[in-house]
């Protein structure tokens, strides 16, 4: 049986590429207060809708008004965007895409890439979009990109990095270490199919596609 997909709508920027619509189609959806914005662009429909909703005018309400809501108080002591993770892992999520995680407000930015790199720790398989940027948590183990080739390609080192090979880049590394901090595996080019294997460490991979 599949692992249930779930694409998390978050207020940052979109763009609705035929690539992020691919991989949204078929997933269960739940939007976290203005993330609802993204829905119709994507064709998604949402099964649940949290927040505290300050940030989503009288419209949107309007026309989303049959789907299901859980309404927070502003006090809360996480974001919107965690309440709509904790409702899709409580809905038996194995895979998760946050979507419009990017762009916007550099902290909720930052506050989405890290609740991702947490669900990864946990073993979720996650990513985050805004269509025309991807980002992915790197920890220790194999990760596969598949982007074409011309994309360029990040990687950020939040702790230094350990025993990092990458492949099917332009310029590609074996068993490197690169320190946190340092802007040595910034805008690589794919070549093909893409290939991070890191032995100690974490970080982020950035990822551009061409062509949309």
């Amino acid at each position: 049986m599949a692992k249930p997909r779930f694409s998390i709508l978050l207020g940052g920027t979109l763009g609705a590429t035929a690539r992020l619509c691919a991989q949204t189609a078929r997933t269960r959806v739940i939007a976290a207060d203005s993330g609802m914005f993204h829905a119709a662009n994507l064709g998604l429909t949402a099964e649940l809708w949290v927040g505290d909703f300050d940030s989503a005018p009288a419209s949107l309400q309007s026309q989303y008004g049959t789907i299901p809501r859980e309404i927070y108080r502003a006090d809360k002591d996480k974001t919107d965007g965690e309440i709509a993770l904790d409702a899709a892992l409580l809905r038996g999520a194995r895979d998760v895409i946050f979507v419009g995680a990017l762009g916007g407000q550099t902290d909720h930015a930052m506050g989405n890439l890290a609740l991702m790199l947490a669900l990864a720790r946990r073993g979720v398989p996650c990513f985050a979009s805004s269509g025309s940027e991807e980002a992915y948590p790197l920890l220790p183990g194999r990760l596969e990109l598949d982007v074409p080739p011309g994309s360029r390609v990040s990687i950020i080192a939040l702790a230094d990095l350990g025993g990092l090979d990458i492949t099917g880049v332009r310029w590609p590394l074996r068993q490197a270490r690169v320190a946190a901090g340092s802007t040595q595996t910034l805008s690589n080019v794919a070549t093909g199919r893409v290939g991070v294997g890191l032995a100690s460490g974490e970080g982020l991979v950035f990822a551009y596609p061409t062509g949309g």
